[in-house]
């Protein structure tokens, strides 16, 4: 069994940065895909971002890319998400997800274990 917890959300004004952690336990995340979803309040759970195990391999939403930047630290059994830029429309609850298969995906069933989510909340 993984255990996700994030870290990191909080207010932050239009234009500014938050990091974003996700620190694992019960199992050693070397061979996982990690990703980050997020929900904004009203709308559905949406793919942000992933990391393939080997951490060679990123993907991006279009919405994010070129801002947000993804990575891990699988010594620390730890990934992180650097948002820069930050927009009201990034306002959402951030979700950590772990898939077990390594291979990643922008779908949510692709993902066996999830954190409890941290707040973002930008202000315009």
């Amino acid at each position: 069994q993984v255990q996700l917890v994030e870290s990191g959300g909080g207010l932050v004004q239009a234009g500014g940065s938050l990091r974003l952690s996700c620190a694992a336990s019960g199992r050693t995340l070397g061979s996982y895909a990690m990703a980050w979803f997020r929900q904004a309040p009203g709308k559905e759970r949406e793919f942000v971002s992933v990391i393939m195990w080997s951490g060679g391999s990123t993907y991006y939403a279009h919405s994010v890319k070129g801002r947000f930047t993804i990575s891990r630290d699988n010594a620390k059994n730890t990934v992180y998400l650097q948002m820069n830029s930050l927009k009201p429309e990034d306002t959402a609850v951030y979700y950590c997800a772990a898939d077990e298969s390594g291979l990643g995906s922008r779908f949510q069933t692709a993902y066996e274990y999830w954190g409890q989510g941290t707040q973002v909340t930008v202000s315009s």
